[in-house]
């Protein structure tokens, strides 16, 4: 299986049915087409849409339907439609049950980096809204390769780019396996099939424990 299928199958089972979710660029907008039968929620994009519906199909898509990171979205019956400012009031005032945001880096104490890498002497590109949902939300849910194309880790001891959200995320899903946060280190509950809990010791940075239900995902 794809590893980003894999993790926006796995991402979809947190949701409960009537919750308003948030799902932030790239891989957690994937999740909208792998939801658990009768499990019925409500999609937020940050640009100004509740009601986001399965992404569309290349002939389906519409330029002047999107979600904040520009992709193409479909509108489920009874969507609704505003400005930006409304958008971000909805995310301030605590309306939404659950973010999921991609990340560049998480670690041990919940934090998590998502807005920027270093370039050419700069911060690239910049921090959107999702500071916003990391503070305002919940429940955070962090989605992200486990590790980057040098196969280092990014489930780290302690981040080392410019936070996004300091101490908000609860939950932590890879293509490898699922955390929890807890006090000060993660809590491994999961593993992706074919891989074992050697291997997520071996490609994982941050200090974690094993639960004592530790088990295969269930996709």
């Amino acid at each position: 299986m794809d590893p980003r299928v894999l993790i926006a199958k796995r991402v979809a089972q947190e949701f409960k049915d009537g919750q308003l979710v948030n799902l932030g660029f790239g891989m957690p907008t994937q999740a909208t087409n792998y939801m658990p039968e009768g499990v019925n929620v409500m999609f937020h994009a940050e640009n100004g849409v509740f009601g986001v519906g399965q992404r569309p199909t290349a002939s389906e898509a519409k330029a002047d339907v999107t979600n904040a990171g520009s992709e193409p979205i479909t509108l489920v019956p009874g969507a609704a439609i505003m400005d930006l400012a409304t958008s971000l009031g909805a995310m301030r005032v605590g309306l939404l049950d659950i973010t999921v945001l991609g990340a560049l880096e998480v670690d041990q104490l919940g934090n998590i980096a998502n807005w920027a890498v270093k370039r050419n002497g700069k911060w690239w590109p910049g921090i959107g809204g999702a500071m916003d949902l990391c503070y305002r939300t919940p429940q955070v849910i962090a989605c992200l390769m486990h590790t980057d194309k040098g196969g280092q880790s990014k489930i780290l001891k302690k981040c080392s780019l410019p936070l996004t959200g300091k101490g908000t995320v609860k939950t932590i899903i890879t293509d490898k396996a699922v955390f929890d946060v807890g006090d000060n280190i993660l809590i491994l509950k999961e593993h992706a099939p074919g891989v074992t809990l050697d291997e997520i010791k071996a490609f994982t940075e941050a200090d974690f424990i094993v639960t004592n239900t530790f088990c295969e995902m269930k996709l």
